[in-house]
């Protein structure tokens, strides 16, 4: 396994970086991808060999640090699974001072071998003073499955664009997502899924939390293309106010040009159940601590659904600590 800096990758050459650095995320045809490209130096290179097995999960780190008052960060990352690999990376983009302004445009390009299984998992951890645009771009190939868990605590106003293509027959994706925002934190969804064979399927969950004047918006779109017969794609976003100054947009949309699918969506957005805090009241505990047992209950279907324990555990942590800030 290839764990490297992508300005010694791209010194050192090789087919691998040639052929894939680039090729996902166009920067003939996204702005943030083009500005990225253009001061694209310090990143991440990873690939993974056929037939390799990881135990631990490779965990890469984007910390902004206080050399002034503000900044602006390109981070960018490819990763390259090979055939029949089993892998887990993080990706972690934080801050390590609270006051310094940031703008983070970052790029991730990700392929999934045939019959791999990669699963990917990214915390934004930034301050308050953070505008921010992540671009993903994920390949899956034949029999390939990829799973993606989102984490989204901070930042003041931050964009995600997910795209992932499903070029083999036998791939699957499970996207899922979680966002907690308050006081006047804006963080943006937009997830597309691109059936471009058949025989493809999908699961796609994000939850948010929101408090104070905090905004969300969620655009998931699910393209079946002419002729991708037998897709089975699901995806739905939901939201918890917790405030009526709060407010979440979500926009679910399906684009299938082809007959012999199975595709589903939905959205909900409301406040906490009266009936379930009374319910809870009932069984001895105070309204407080129902209201938190309920909040946490929420979002933990998101939380439960990463599979490595340490990861798990740390991701729990973090919202725990962000949800007893709100």
């Amino acid at each position: 396994v290839q764990v490297t800096g992508l300005a010694e990758a791209v010194q050192a050459g090789g087919t691998t970086i040639e052929a894939n650095l680039g090729r996902l995320a166009a920067y003939d045809e996204d702005g943030f991808a083009a500005l990225n490209t253009a001061f694209v130096h310090e990143g991440v290179f990873i690939q993974i060999p056929d037939h390799a097995e990881l135990e631990q999960p490779i965990h890469v780190i984007f910390l902004v640090t206080a050399l002034g008052h503000e900044a602006a960060t390109q981070p960018r990352v490819l990763i390259v699974a090979g055939r029949d690999t089993r892998a887990t990376v993080v990706e972690t983009y934080a801050s390590l001072d609270d006051s310094i302004q940031t703008f983070t445009n970052s790029v991730t390009e990700v392929v999934v071998g045939a019959g791999s299984a990669l699963n990917r998992y990214t915390m934004q951890l930034q301050n308050e003073e953070t505008y921010g645009v992540a671009t993903t771009h994920v390949e899956v190939q034949e029999n390939a499955n990829f799973t993606s868990v989102y984490t989204d605590i901070g930042g003041a106003l931050i964009r995600n664009n997910l795209n992932v293509d499903m070029v083999g027959e036998g791939g699957y994706c499970t996207l899922n997502g979680s966002y907690i925002v308050s006081r006047s934190q804006h963080i943006d969804n937009q997830v597309i899924i691109d059936h471009k064979v058949g025989h493809t399927g999908a699961r796609e969950l994000y939850k948010g939390i929101l408090d104070g004047k905090s905004r969300s918006v969620f655009h998931g779109s699910i393209i079946v293309r002419e002729g991708a017969a037998k897709v089975d794609a699901l995806q739905e976003d939901k939201n918890l106010l917790l405030s009526n100054e709060a407010e979440a947009d979500t926009k679910p949309a399906f684009w299938i040009y082809c007959d012999d699918v199975r595709c589903g969506h939905g959205a909900a957005c409301g406040a906490i159940d009266d009936a379930a805090v009374f319910y809870l009241r009932s069984r001895g505990l105070d309204e407080e601590t129902a209201r938190q047992l309920l909040i946490r209950g929420f979002i933990a279907e998101i939380v439960d659904t990463i599979k490595h324990e340490e990861v798990r555990q740390h991701v729990d942590r973090l919202v725990s600590e962000k949800l007893n800030n709100l």
